[in-house]
């Protein structure tokens, strides 16, 4: 009698189920192989891997044995042990028997066509319902504001006792984490980018989600998808679920992403879990806007617009003579690109950077606004502004009076209609007091006049150019400080005077103005 070799394969799926389990199904196989008197040559197993899948390195090396005809018989506990697959569990099938390998389970007994077509359809069912049904629990524990799967950074799991029972899906607030966490907002909002954020953090030995080096797609994400720091909602105390669903690749097996619509979206308030608030939320929403808004239009000159200078005034420096960029030329060195790369400028002087700097910072600190100058023109400025205030006042309180009369006119028409006169006969003359009536109605929802400037502006500037020129020299407050100071200046020019550069600086003196009065900042 020839001798029937049999191969073994055993598998689980869950990582709530025990390794005993693919003890206990070859304990079973091999009763099995040793009662029909085959002998069990080989024996393959995969621990805790999905049936829906064929990459499974136990599997894969069961299927390329059966095909090198290494044994007769391939023994498992059921036919979903190989897979819940319709499509794999007909091509296990079909290859078995090319390989003149016999398909033999305890469940089913040996493998016919009819098992194939009745078990596939019966596991695929299974593996639907599994799902949907996992699903519906998921949702209700989203609903009730409790995890519906991973934590996030920020978080940890707590197991808190109810009624003597140990609850699941708690999160609570990890404070070191939370404090990296407002930072990156805060920085980022400010103008720093994440690869520049990612690199601060992994400098400072901070270890990012999972414990692994922060990279800049770990800050921003995608954000309609709500992946990365900047689109986590949980951080505002909203907990959004079933945002993205997955699919696995039928030739890969690896699963997919795929966006829900809104519609399809769970969302639930969780305000214990907020870290950051609503307005420095929405100041990053609106800077990510404003990239996507830049980037997406195709202009190279726009992306560069909204790229953070690499040094203070980079892009600012301008040449006096024929109105090129004064740009770095060699070290540390600006020199006119025209007369430098063209050859179409006579300015060939060069400045150091440091310079340009210097002389700009001690020029908006000192020169820009003098004592005396400006107070001659603060009194003009208030005295001008004091007029028109109290010109708009007066202008509000007749609107007002005007605005009630004309009410009054369109009421006694409209009874004269209800009276009983025609209405065409007063038609025009309704419709007459209505645009006036919305006229006046614009004009008195419309803003107030400017604050008025207080006498010492002056000071006030000097001393907020001042401490912006320290916060220059601070890595974590230099990027907001690069944008006030810059927000300043329309254009630097530098003009050949004898053997150096005169420097004129160009500015808008409304933005100045609001500078020093905005007393936050």
């Amino acid at each position: 009698m020839q001798e029937v070799k049999v191969a073994i394969y055993a598998r689980y799926s869950s990582d709530n189920q025990r390794d005993a389990s693919i003890a206990d199904q070859l304990r079973v196989c091999r009763a099995y192989a040793e009662r029909q008197g085959w002998t069990t040559c080989e024996e393959y197993t995969d621990h805790a891997v999905s049936g829906a899948t064929l990459l499974r390195a136990g599997f894969q090396a069961l299927m390329r044995d059966a095909l090198n005809r290494r044994f007769d018989v391939v023994l498992a506990e059921a036919l979903d042990r190989f897979s819940r697959d319709q499509e794999d569990t007909a091509g296990l099938f079909k290859r078995l028997t090319f390989a003149g390998v016999n398909n033999v389970t305890l469940a089913e007994g040996d493998i016919t066509h009819l098992h194939v077509g009745l078990k596939g359809t019966m596991n695929a069912l299974f593996l639907k319902d599994l799902a949907d049904r996992t699903r519906r629990g998921l949702r209700g524990r989203v609903e009730l504001g409790k995890s519906g799967g991973g934590l996030c950074y920020g978080y940890k799991v707590t197991r808190p006792t109810q009624n003597g029972e140990v609850t699941t899906g708690d999160r609570e607030i990890v404070p070191p984490e939370a404090e990296v966490i407002g930072r990156i907002f805060r920085d980022y909002a400010a103008g720093v980018s994440p690869k520049a954020l990612a690199k601060r953090l992994n400098a400072e030995h901070c270890p990012g989600p999972g414990g692994k080096p922060w990279n800049p797609s770990t800050i921003h994400g995608n954000p309609a998808r709500g992946t990365g720091i900047l689109n986590n909602e949980l951080y505002i105390g909203r907990l959004v679920w079933n945002r993205l669903r997955y699919v696995k690749d039928p030739d890969t097996g690896k699963r997919v992403s795929r966006p829900n619509p809104s519609s399809a979206w769970v969302t639930t308030a969780v305000p214990q879990l907020r870290i950051v608030d609503d307005e420095l939320w929405e100041q990053v929403k609106a800077r990510q806007v404003e990239m996507r808004r830049v980037t997406s239009n195709g202009d190279p000159s726009r992306f560069n617009q909204a790229r953070r200078p690499k040094f203070l005034f980079s892009g600012l420096t301008k040449c006096a003579e024929c109105g090129g960029g004064y740009v770095m030329y060699w070290r540390d060195r600006l020199a006119c690109f025209g007369a430098r790369s063209r050859g179409t400028c006579s300015n060939r002087l060069t400045i150091s950077r440091q310079e340009v700097e210097e002389r700009v910072l001690v020029a908006l600190r000192d020169k820009l606004m003098r004592r005396d100058l400006f107070e001659d023109f603060c009194r003009e400025y208030v005295r001008e502004l004091n007029r028109l205030r109290m010109e708009h006042r007066a202008s509000l309180s007749h609107g007002r009076q005007e605005l009630a009369s004309v009410e009054r006119e369109i009421r006694k028409l409209i009874q004269a209609i209800k009276d009983g006169i025609s209405a065409l006969s007063i038609k025009d003359q309704l419709l007459s007091l209505e645009a006036r009536k919305a006229e006046l109605q614009s004009r008195l929802n419309a803003p107030e006049m400017p604050e008025l400037l207080h006498p010492r502006m002056a000071d006030v500037y000097r001393e907020k150019v001042s401490s912006l020129s320290l916060a220059l020299e601070s890595e974590e407050s230099r990027t907001g400080a690069v944008e006030a100071i810059r927000a300043l200046i329309d254009a630097i020019l530098l003009e050949p005077d004898g053997e150096r550069l005169k420097i004129t600086l160009k500015g808008d003196l409304a933005g100045m103005l609001s500078a020093a009065r905005d007393t936050k900042r």
